[in-house]
């Protein structure tokens, strides 16, 4: 069964580039700041499931592992919520200062992830550990804990807060239910993924992946669809 597992994260790892296609796609056409950064997340998000599944399908090497780390464990979730907050917040000079927390974050984190000293004989495994890989308790497996949960906090939050604006008015129907599947499915890779990945659970950690993008995508896809009020008929 483990040796046919590459196909789950190659399936994330194809949604995750459809999704950010998309979302690419809406940037062109409507110039809007939050497009761009869930474009960037997504795009992450589908190199670090093609990270998983080459590390499936051959093994893992420290390039390898340091790039699934970055993207997927770390970068893509401040990246959404970045774009969350760029949704919400109309304040030019608040964004503009958010901006460059993003940028420190971003160059922390790839400087921490591309000179930690890495442990060889862990990558042997399925699904390494950042913390057998990089050591317990060292500045790049505190990254996740330090940057994802509270940026995951601030997404789901504002994921929510959307949601509640929306309640109740049949008119907004599909962007509230879309909003609640993508807070859903942020979720699942959010919680999920990261309760398997620290076990080094391929198989679940896998299936995570792809059903979690699957409903974030799918919520995104219900979301954009025109209001009831301006739908044409």
């Amino acid at each position: 069964m483990l040796r046919r597992v590459w196909i789950l994260p190659l399936g994330a790892a194809v949604v995750a580039a459809a999704f950010a296609a998309s979302l690419a796609g809406r940037f062109v056409a409507r110039r809007r700041s939050y497009h761009a950064l869930w474009a960037a997340a997504l795009a992450m998000y589908a190199v670090a499931s093609l990270m998983v599944f080459v590390g499936a399908l051959n093994g893992w090497t420290s390039a390898g592992f340091r790039v699934y780390w970055a993207l997927g464990a770390v970068l893509n979730v401040p990246y959404l919520a970045q774009g969350e907050l760029d949704l919400l917040i109309r304040n030019r000079s608040v964004r503009w200062v958010l901006y460059l927390v993003l940028a420190f974050v971003t160059a922390y984190t790839i400087a921490r992830v591309r000179t930690a000293g890495i442990d060889l004989g862990a990558l042997e495994e399925s699904l390494p550990s950042g913390k057998e890989v990089f050591g317990d308790g060292t500045p790049a497996h505190r990254l996740p804990q330090l940057v994802s949960i509270p940026a995951y906090l601030v997404l789901l939050g504002g994921a929510l807060w959307s949601a509640w604006g929306m309640r109740g008015r049949p008119e907004h129907r599909d962007r509230f239910r879309g909003t609640l599947l993508i807070a859903l499915g942020a979720t699942v890779v959010a919680v999920a993924g990261s309760a398997f990945a620290a076990l080094g659970r391929l198989l679940p950690f896998s299936a995570s992946l792809l059903v979690g993008i699957s409903t974030m995508f799918w919520g995104f896809r219900r979301a954009s669809r025109p209001d009831a009020a301006t739908a044409p008929g």
